[in-house]
């Protein structure tokens, strides 16, 4: 093989640091960006923040108004609307460390277009939407819940601090301790007494017995304090300690009768996949008990607490602060929506100008590292603000195109994919993925990813097209409106939406079900 040189003509793209870190803070969020903003504050000192704010157009804050088209219909605007000693000696350090300090997020206001934002519960799982345990969660336990949404408590230490006011014994208190710490996010205790107990005894069995007798009597302790079902072993019994709670209190309850209780108390000794299916005939015969007092009993289970602890999990919630708030100006014909960025979460960046009049000045040793640090907060500065004007370029784009859902709602949501942003801005669709991701809208009807407003299109019997959103939407619509004692099934819901000139199969009805969390309808029907 012969050796030789030769000379090739080639393109090809590489990217700079610049690029490089201008791509990495497009798809931050707003956590990370305030998180990356701190730590080059702390590496680079020419980087210092500004007392006073810029102006809107440095940052490409230019407001935009979207004027809202009334005539461009919808196609769905008709549809309708161990020892003891060496068990304290273990739980010693189980004493709960006091919280760290609350993330950027949650010392930031919220907006979801009534300034507020509410955050409930997932109760998919027990009861649909029912309303939450009186004893738990009622008024006097929704002054609580706003207290310790503000100390940042958790389940933990808010049993540590009941449990201070006991006369216990050294021994029982380590081990109503070690009951505490051995709970799990729900406020269940998993692990069985014996099992604890063999944990810090090992095989000795004499040990063992009296942790156990210890164990026996923190447990008891431990359910008699707030929040009522805490320490129990499985649902039944958390639900069974709600009850009894209710039935002890001297007052009473004003709207459950007490014979009500009584059978709602039978009911948790039943099988619990007969309450889930709402199986009343065969409950019934279990029970002796008359249908209108089943459904009575029912309904009073419905408003229990299954998660005792998830009040004090749903805490440490970050809260979701919008990237970008649209705002409603005028009625009627005149409608628009105003979009601009939430300053909140822009920081406020300038470089120091004392450090680079002084670097101007000096030319001795060091200088080009110097020169390299401000260079590299000049660029920090400019790709901040390139990727807010980014996120305000790609909203406006979003807020012309959905106009319709900022009139009338989810229902009226039309098909939009990123190549559609991405060709109208001339950017890549990889940017509007970047932009789209972990960016939140603040709208009249709510706060929403931006992702939100992206789906997929169906066919219509006109030959146009129906948003995925809007077809999830309508959906939730039937079953809220459904029979429960013939609740609709996939292939009906299916036909429903072949009537309203939706084409849409029996298996996509059941993926959009299911991404809606909605249970089938064997689980719906109260037989």
């Amino acid at each position: 093989m012969k050796q030789g040189l030769s000379l090739r003509v080639s393109q090809h793209l590489a990217l700079t640091p610049q690029l490089q870190q201008s791509i990495r803070l497009l798809q931050l969020s707003t956590l990370e960006l305030s998180q990356e903003v701190d730590q080059m504050l702390d590496e680079n000192p020419f980087l210092e923040l500004s007392t006073e704010e810029a102006a809107r157009e440095e940052f490409g804050l230019a407001q935009a108004d979207v004027p809202a088209r009334e005539d461009e219909g919808s196609s769905f605007d008709e549809l309708p609307a161990t020892a003891p000693k060496e068990l304290a000696a273990a739980t010693e350090t189980s004493t709960t460390e006091p919280d760290s300090a609350p993330s950027t997020l949650e010392d930031e206001p919220t907006w979801d277009g009534d300034g507020q934002v509410e955050m409930a519960p997932d109760d998919s799982e027990w009861g649909g939407d029912a309303p939450p345990s009186r004893n738990n969660l009622g008024e006097d336990g929704e002054v609580d819940a706003t207290e310790l949404a503000r100390s940042q408590e958790s389940l933990q230490q808010f049993l540590h601090r009941q449990a201070l006011a006991l006369r216990l014994s050294p021994e029982d208190s380590a081990a109503l301790r070690f009951l505490i710490e051995s709970l799990n996010d729900d406020g269940y205790l998993e692990d069985p007494l014996e099992d604890l107990a063999r944990g810090l005894a090992g095989d000795d069995l004499e040990q063992v017995e009296e942790l156990v007798h210890h164990f026996t009597v923190a447990l008891r302790l431990l359910q008699s304090l707030e929040p009522v079902g805490v320490g129990a072993r499985d649902l039944r019994e958390c639900l069974s300690l709600q009850l009894r709670q209710l039935q002890s209190d001297e007052g009473g309850v004003d709207d459950i009768l007490p014979d009500t209780l009584e059978v709602a108390i039978k009911l948790c000794g039943q099988p619990l996949e007969l309450l889930a299916r709402r199986d009343i005939k065969r409950l019934q015969q279990l029970c002796g008990e008359s249908d209108e007092r089943i459904r009575a009993a029912l309904s009073l289970l419905t408003r229990l607490e299954p998660k005792p602890g998830r009040r004090f999990v749903d805490v440490e919630r970050n809260i979701i602060v919008p990237d970008v708030i649209v705002t409603k100006i005028g009625r009627g014909a005149q409608v628009r929506f105003r979009v601009q960025l939430n300053a909140d979460v822009m920081p406020r960046l300038k470089v120091h100008d004392i450090y680079a009049s002084a670097l101007r000045s000096h030319k001795g040793e060091g200088h080009a590292a110097l020169q390299q640090r401000l260079q590299e907060a000049r660029w920090f500065i400019k790709n901040i603000q390139q990727r807010f004007d980014t996120i305000l370029r790609v909203s406006n784009a979003i807020v012309e195109r959905q106009k319709n859902f900022f009139v009338h709602g989810e229902l009226a949501m039309r098909p939009l994919v990123l190549r559609e942003i991405a060709d109208e801005l001339g950017l890549h669709e990889s940017t509007i993925s970047r932009v789209t991701t972990a960016k939140y809208m603040g709208t009249p009807f709510g706060t929403f990813e931006l992702k939100y407003f992206f789906g997929s299109a169906l066919g219509t019997e006109t030959g146009g097209n129906a948003s995925s959103t809007a077809v999830r939407a309508l959906i939730k619509q039937f079953v809220a409106s459904e029979s429960t004692k013939k609740p609709l099934s996939d292939n009906q819901i299916s036909e429903m939406l072949k009537e309203q000139g939706i084409e849409c199969a029996r298996r996509t009805v059941a993926k959009y079900r299911e991404a809606l969390r909605i249970a089938p309808a064997n689980l719906r029907k109260a037989l």
